[in-house]
């Protein structure tokens, strides 16, 4: 069995979470310490007897400290393989003594690139090289070099040392893997700060920098094992940087679910309110008060919205909340809560709270790349951007909408986008009234939009998120009392659709774009 006996260990780091107890076991353990700038600083002020690198390589600390380890006294006593005798008697030849453990985490990349207002030279400078390349090193060697890269290491570390004064194959290839993904976030945060200011486009390779927020109780389903992980630049609100106020543990589902409201309501610049289900919208609407938007959304479809979650784009104040708690909700987000609507709320026990901290609406929208994971590989595409005005709105129809139409069918496109397609949405006013969505053909969403209602679909308009290929769609319209439509256009049958909506005296209106969703 592989085992690494430590003598000799190298620590530099940044973050300086609980080095000096750690330091002084090793030194307990009879480890010898070697140590680089504030790191060997610390460790002296504190009573430990370290050597500074510098007397091992012979070579002082140059460039502002930008080149420290780089040289073959430390890499070499790093990376010699203790199982060649080769490799043993090149660096004894040398005068090079072996490292055996690496302790390195890195310059504070990330905390650097989020301050308000970094200077880009900043963010440059905290790019760390000889700290990934001493973890690299140490990684390569794994079955002679143990390498911790993050203080909740040490103790495992430290419980074998005490034990027997090695450390075991299990956890030196444990540690080997956690450093090699280390340096890989690392390198990909690097990566994609640069890409994002000096690459127009999709790069070669895509690095995606993502970190653990979270094990979840299980995936889709209870068989499935999940985890959340977020990424540590997005700005602007996100579920990710949720603070979850109360309320047990969110589910993979939920978190889907939360992400979808927070993306509706973000379209809105009026006090709005989504009801989510299963990814899809079974209540939207905007209204002079945030409590008027919630009763109004949650009353598009009660039955769906049992068991659903909630987004605000207001805070939420306490009228609002004793509406909530009427009903059985899976979970709230919004950017704040009042005290009174908090402490009514956390009655409920398994009622999820989360407030996002930031303000919700267009102007704090962040577009960035959307993805999915398909077997083997990735999909990667940019964010639907399009915005769609009365400006840009083409009428096809003999007769033109009404100004009240057109601000309907504008707040019907906004909810169509986020249905999953086939998507059909009847509107009235700024609510929805019946959703369509996720079938195979687009008549069948006109039909279930119907069905699904509430009230009467009657002086309803339509927003569909593709062309309809035939007019089928149309006539459910019209049989569902629809005033009018918008639509993208673009079907090879569009004068089939534009004379079916003439013969039932419909208006309808081409946005010349497509916001088909799978």
């Amino acid at each position: 069995m592989i085992t690494a006996k430590i003598k000799r260990a190298i620590i530099s780091v940044s973050d300086k979470t609980g080095i000096v107890d750690f330091a002084k076991e090793l030194s307990s353990c009879g480890v010898d310490i070697i140590s680089t700038g504030g790191t060997y600083k610390l460790l002296k002020e504190n009573g430990l007897n370290v050597t500074e690198v510098s007397d091992v390589t012979g070579f002082p600390e140059m460039l502002d400290g930008r080149v420290k380890t780089l040289h073959p006294k430390i890499h070499a006593g790093i990376l010699a393989r203790r199982d060649k005798s080769e490799h043993m008697k090149a660096i004894k030849d040398r005068g090079i003594e072996p490292v055996d453990m690496v302790v390195v985490n890195l310059y504070p990349f990330k905390q650097t690139v989020l301050k308000p207002g970094v200077a880009f030279e900043d963010v440059v400078e905290n790019i760390d090289i000889g700290g990934p390349s001493m973890i690299r090193a140490a990684a390569k060697n794994y079955k002679s070099v143990a390498v911790l890269t993050d203080p909740s290491q040490y103790a495992d570390v430290l419980a074998q040392l005490e034990e027997n004064g090695e450390v075991d194959e299990k956890l030196l290839e444990k540690l080997m893997a956690e450093a090699f993904i280390t340096t890989a976030n690392y390198d990909a945060m690097i990566a994609q700060q640069m890409q994002r200011k000096f690459i127009e486009g999709f790069p070669e390779s895509y690095p995606i920098p993502m970190e653990k927020a979270e094990d979840l109780r299980y995936g889709e389903n209870p068989n499935q094992k999940a985890a959340f992980y977020k990424e540590p630049f997005t700005p602007g609100p996100t579920v990710a940087k949720a603070e979850i106020l109360h309320g047990k543990q969110l589910s993979y589902n939920n978190i889907l679910d939360l992400d979808k409201a927070l993306d509706i309501v973000m379209d809105f610049d009026k006090p709005t309110a989504a009801v989510m289900k299963h990814t899809n919208p079974c209540g939207l609407a905007s209204a002079s008060t945030i409590k008027e938007a919630f009763t109004v959304a949650y009353d598009v479809d009660p039955m769906s919205a049992y068991g659903c979650v909630i987004c605000l784009n207001r805070e939420c104040d306490l009228d609002t909340a004793e509406e909530i708690y009427k009903h059985f909700v899976e979970a709230v987000m919004c950017p704040d809560f009042t005290a009174e609507a908090l402490e009514l709320l956390e009655k409920k026990k398994n009622i999820r709270l989360l407030r996002t901290n930031e303000p919700i609406g267009p102007a704090y929208r962040v577009r960035e790349y959307k993805m999915k994971k398909v077997q083997g590989g990735i999909l990667v595409q940019t964010d639907e951007d399009v915005n769609v005005t009365r400006e840009n709105l083409k009428v096809i129809t003999k007769r033109a909408p009404t100004d009240e139409e057109i601000d309907a069918m504008l707040f019907a496109w906004k909810l169509a986008k986020h249905v999953t397609s086939n998507a059909v949405v009847y509107v009235k006013g700024e609510r929805a009234v019946g959703i369509g969505a996720g079938q195979m053909s687009r008549v069948d969403s006109a039909k279930i939009a119907a069905a699904k209602a509430n009230e009467p679909t009657k002086g309803c308009v339509m927003a569909s998120d593709a062309f309809f290929p035939f007019r089928d769609g149309v006539d459910a319209a019209a049989e569902a009392g629809i005033t009018a439509i918008i639509q993208p256009g673009g079907s090879i049958r569009d004068q089939e659709v534009i004379d079916a909506a003439n013969e039932h005296n419909i208006a309808m209106v081409f946005t010349g774009c497509r916001v088909f969703r799978h």
